[in-house]
């Protein structure tokens, strides 16, 4: 066996141990039951939405269009999940990694264990994922089936998995990317809070280049227009100018998910942490 065979086993075997170890103080904390609050929120608009329209009112006109159940589903996609609540899961998950234990000052007890330092970091990210997708995919599902007749689901699921893809990755790279603030900075929540709510939203909207530093810029190149209505499509598009091609702006998350591991992993790796007494 290589040596790299030999590093790579120890790597995820404790990588998994601490996913295994994370992922249940994480869906048990206060934390989450704060974004279960918080991801309910469009479950409760859609409740509202399938009321008014069971009472024969259109629920939903842009520009005086009739926006259709499959369009709706689209724009609550959009707006609340992709533009919100998918950055504060990132924020508030994502910053806790490391920062939690060190406040907590349990830092060095964690990394006495015979794990490599990365390796706890990649196993709290994965428990990461696995919780906010556990505590977001219910929400989508209610309000899916909420907006959506049976008789469209057939025709609309393709998009729906589309629509999964596409938190997926947001969560993955918010997530990475508030990962290394969290391993970076002491006091990462400010700064992250600023970074998605403040520098991502003032650069989308400034012209030039600037907005390829965002995260959102790609994702909202992954928005499935096609299958939204026209008065949609317009709304998006006062939104979403200069729209990097599908393949970029998956590569771009992507390689914006490994660069931020790789620099948190090494800056764990070298960093000394003396806890104040």
């Amino acid at each position: 066996m290589t040596d790299r065979g030999r590093t790579s086993a120890p790597f995820m075997n404790g990588a998994w141990r601490v996913f295994d170890l994370s992922l249940g103080e994480m869906l048990w904390s206060r934390r989450t039951i704060f974004m279960v609050i918080v991801v309910g929120a469009p479950v409760i608009l859609a409740t509202v939405m399938r009321t008014v329209q069971a009472l024969g009112i259109p629920p939903l006109r842009i520009n005086g269009a009739l926006v259709d159940p499959a369009s709706m589903f689209g724009v609550l996609i959009w707006v609340p999940f992709l533009r919100f609540i998918v950055p504060v899961l990132g924020v508030f998950y994502g910053t806790s990694l490391i920062a939690d234990e060190v406040e907590d000052k349990t830092i060095t007890y964690l990394f006495t264990r015979p794990v490599r330092r990365s390796a706890v970091l990649v196993g709290k990210y994965l428990a990461y994922l696995a919780c906010t997708t556990l505590v977001v995919l219910p929400s989508i599902m209610l309000v899916y089936f909420l907006i959506v007749p049976l008789a469209q689901v057939a025709a609309s699921f393709r998009a729906l998995l589309i629509d999964l893809g596409l938190l997926a990755i947001g969560l993955a790279a918010y997530g990475a990317i508030f990962a290394l603030v969290g391993v970076v900075l002491r006091r990462p929540l400010v700064a992250s809070l600023i970074f998605a709510f403040g520098w991502e939203q003032v650069a989308l909207v400034v012209p030039g280049y600037l907005r390829r530093f965002t995260v959102m810029y790609y994702l909202q190149a992954l928005v499935p227009h096609t299958r939204l209505s026209d008065s949609v499509v317009a709304l998006l598009e006062a939104f979403i100018t200069d729209a990097p091609s599908t393949f970029v702006a998956v590569a771009s998350l992507l390689f914006a998910v490994v660069a931020a591991l790789v620099l948190a992993g090494r800056v764990i790796e070298t960093r000394e942490y003396v806890l104040d007494q």
